[in-house]
């Protein structure tokens, strides 16, 4: 098995859990922008409602569509509330998810970080053992040039 293997599985579980962190990062951003865009457009109804029913009251004021105005408007703004708090709950997940994905990513390239270093340690330990071996070689060359013809030469 290769010294590096456990250090590959490492990576590879912690990219799957970063993509998965990132997949529900975009999911809850996704979730919080569609709710802003309803909180939006529900502003923006109200609003038109009550400029024309403003227009309508300047023209004839029954007392029964007062209070169906106003019982409307009431129940708008109440969906504009609950809408404001569900907008306020989906950007704290969307920034909670956003935390998670990041931890995700310092994770895998810290994995990646120990594995050029295990890498760079496994080259300098090769570097090392070829230098032992050509060393011994080059020393055993000197001393068999050095007792070798010294032999050859006193006979």
């Amino acid at each position: 098995m290769s010294p590096l293997a456990p250090l590959m599985s490492l990576l590879v579980q912690t990219e799957k859990e970063r993509d998965q962190a990132l997949q529900e990062h975009q999911r809850l951003e996704a979730a919080f922008q569609a709710a802003q865009t309803q909180a939006d457009q529900l502003v923006n109804y109200r609003r038109d409602y009550e400029q024309r029913w403003t227009a309508q009251f300047s023209k004839e004021g029954a007392m029964p569509l007062v209070n169906c105005y106003q019982n409307f408007n009431e129940r708008l703004t109440q969906a504009v509330e609950y809408q404001r708090n569900a907008v306020q709950q989906a950007q704290s997940k969307a920034e909670k998810g956003r935390a998670l994905w990041m931890e995700q990513e310092i994770r895998v390239a810290s994995v990646r970080k120990l594995i050029e270093r295990r890498v760079h340690e496994i080259q300098l330990s090769a570097d090392r053992r070829e230098q032992k071996t050509s060393d011994e070689f080059a020393s055993r060359v000197s001393w068999s040039n050095t007792h070798g013809h010294g032999a050859s030469a006193a006979s």
